[in-house]
């Protein structure tokens, strides 16, 4: 993958895909800005990486704060001089699991503000100090809910189906500008999102597995691979796309 010596903001890099993404960048000889809500997360995703000889430094933000966003793209740019990459990997679910009519307003307001008020603010930053520059790139991380119908999971959803549009819309300004904006779909990963689930309905696991065509979930590292490439100069016509790794599910 050609991302040596790219600078890259991964948010929501403490955990699960964003860890995962933040590692295979530095492993490719990129320099990763670890971002998350919890700093001690973020350390431990930096410390993983400079013991396997990566480059990597931690700036935490909260994504559905503006001024946190302008101060963690503006402290990137004071260290490194540019922004090649920013990975729109934050996100929450719901803290409960109901349809539209029982819907809290709680979970509708707090997942809007992280999953896509969040990707827009760093789009919003980013793509200012992206033409300023003369280009980059943006993969958001988006969802097969954001592909297809998801029960008792609204905001998520509306969330997912949003990224999916902003993707495509500013894909389409920006393409003369040498930035390119692209999504990646996940199915069922193995994350703490998912985690979450199953601890609450244990027997979800069984009927996941059986709309899955291969049978298993997904790997972040899966998830991960698709992001670096996207990201990389492998890909260079490649825009306003939407890759999906969901094992069939969409099938």
């Amino acid at each position: 993958m050609q991302v040596e010596n790219k600078i890259v903001i991964v948010t929501g890099a403490g955990s699960g895909i964003g860890a995962a993404t933040a590692k295979h960048f530095a492993k490719h000889k990129a320099k990763v800005v670890v971002s998350d809500i919890k700093e001690e997360k973020a350390q431990k995703t930096v410390d993983e990486i400079a013991k396997d000889g990566g480059e990597a430094i931690v700036i935490t933000a909260n994504v559905a704060n503006f001024e946190d966003v302008e101060n963690l793209i503006s402290q990137t740019v004071d260290k490194f001089g540019r922004l090649d990459v920013i990975v729109n990997n934050a996100g929450i679910g719901p803290k409960h699991m109901a349809r539209t009519g029982e819907y809290t307003l709680e979970d509708w307001d707090s997942v809007i503000a992280v999953n896509q008020t969040g990707v827009f603010y760093c789009m919003k930053v980013a793509l200012q100090q992206m033409e300023k520059q003369g280009g980059g790139n943006i993969v958001n991380i988006a969802s097969l809910a954001g592909l297809k119908a998801s029960l008792n999971n609204l905001s998520y959803c509306a969330s997912k189906f949003a990224v999916v549009g902003m993707t495509k819309s500013a894909a389409l300004e920006y393409a003369t500008k040498n930035i390119r904006i692209n999504a990646v779909c996940p199915g069922y990963t193995e994350s703490a999102l998912l985690d979450k689930l199953l601890s609450v309905r244990p027997d979800m696991d069984k009927r996941l597995k059986s709309v899955i065509p291969m049978k298993r979930y997904g790997q972040a590292e899966e998830i991960a691979d698709a992001v670096v490439w996207l990201a990389s100069e492998n890909t260079k016509f490649i825009t306003g796309q939407t890759i999906t790794l969901d094992g069939g599910t969409s099938l």
